[in-house]
């Protein structure tokens, strides 16, 4: 799934180094970008959603769904490539979605909500992501 020859940065500097600013506030920094704004919220190319920082894929085309939300949805992620870490930021507890290669953050998960047959919404920023188009 990932690239083997990357190598990963292990200090925020060398993150600095490889990442845009808005790149490094999202993926490092836990931030969130606007609703709306990013690259990917309306996309329905086919391919595969690699992780921003590392190349790790992380969600595949067939996954993605309009939630209207302002950020890219998807109901599943590939097994084994997101981790999921409580998140009591904001003054609510929700569930932080981040890359289980290299950590960085990738949004939330919400469950329940009965948007899909899976009843998952991961809410990711474009930010985080890449896509590689099936072509």
């Amino acid at each position: 799934m990932t690239e083997p020859t990357v190598s990963l940065p292990t200090t925020d500097a060398e993150w600095r180094v490889r990442l845009s600013p808005d790149e490094f506030r999202v993926l490092r920094l836990a931030g969130t970008e606007a609703p709306w704004s990013g690259e990917y919220v309306s996309t329905k190319t086919e391919g595969v959603y690699r992780c921003r920082a590392c190349g790790e894929q992380l969600f595949t085309s067939d996954t993605k769904f309009d939630s209207h939300c302002g950020w890219p949805s998807f109901d599943d992620a590939i097994p084994g490539t997101v981790k999921e870490i409580e998140d009591r930021s904001h003054g609510m507890v929700r569930t932080e979605i981040r890359c289980a290669r290299c950590d960085s953050h990738l949004g939330h998960v919400f469950r329940g909500e009965r948007m899909t047959e899976k009843d998952t919404r991961h809410c990711v920023n474009s930010l985080s992501i890449k896509l590689d188009p099936k072509n």
